[in-house]
């Protein structure tokens, strides 16, 4: 297993002293480096990378502010010459925090706490339920509790789930198979809901994340029988 790597430091000598660490290393693939977070920032949305050794103090846009404007963030191991950013870092979940200069052992020592959150990482992915739909013609690994609802789109259906929506093409009762009955139900010709996500229901809808979704009237029954029975 070797990790997609970038570096985001506006300190050339910094970046070089980094890369040096991280070429040298047999879990790391070094893909790219960045002097500032706003190139970080949008090579990270074409690109799939497993973690960021990121500087905390750059110009314009720091370490932090990087981290907030990101979605979905990689691992991260935040990289500052100062160690009052200490307490903050851990706010934003980050692996590890290594203070200037960084020495080989230190680095390593990191790398295997990074090493050990993908692990642990992937045997939770593994244990979860999970199904595997084709969209743009590719097979995407889509895990049960992450599906918010599903909704019919003409001859397509679209999974709205925690990360993204998922547009495939299928029909809602060929889908509705493949789903577990305890864990979802639908509730409209054109809904299927996870029951674990609804909020709150009454006569005609049923609210999901302050989304409102139409409760068929001949659902209602089902769909409290199924609430209960949870």
């Amino acid at each position: 297993m070797k990790l997609k790597t970038i570096i985001v430091d506006d300190s050339t000598m910094q970046r070089m002293a980094i890369s040096k660490l991280v070429s040298k290393h047999p879990q790391l693939n070094l893909i790219a480096e960045y002097s500032n977070a706003i190139e970080a920032r949008n090579a990270l949305k074409n690109y799939e990378i497993d973690l960021i050794f990121l500087d905390i103090e750059m110009p314009i846009i720091n370490g932090f502010d990087l981290l907030e404007a990101l979605d979905n963030p990689p691992q991260v191991v935040l990289i500052t010459g100062k160690t009052d950013y200490a307490l903050k870092a851990f706010d934003y979940d980050v692996t590890d925090y290594l203070h200037k200069p960084i020495t080989p052992t230190r680095f390593d020592a990191s790398v295997r706490r990074v090493v050990a959150r993908v692990q642990s990482n992937t045997i939770n992915e593994e244990n979860e339920e999970h199904i595997f739909v084709k969209s743009n013609l590719k097979k995407k690994k889509v895990f049960l509790n992450q599906i918010k609802w599903v909704e019919a789109l003409g001859d397509y259906i679209k999974l709205v789930t925690d990360e993204s929506n998922v547009v495939i093409l299928s029909t809602m009762k060929a889908f509705e198979r493949q789903l577990p009955a305890d864990k979802f139900l639908r509730i409209h010709k054109s809904y299927i809901v996870n029951l674990d996500r609804i909020q709150r229901f009454n006569s005609k809808n049923v609210e999901i994340e302050n989304h409102s979704i139409p409760l068929s009237r001949n659902k209602k029954v089902a769909l409290t029988e199924a609430l209960t029975s949870i």
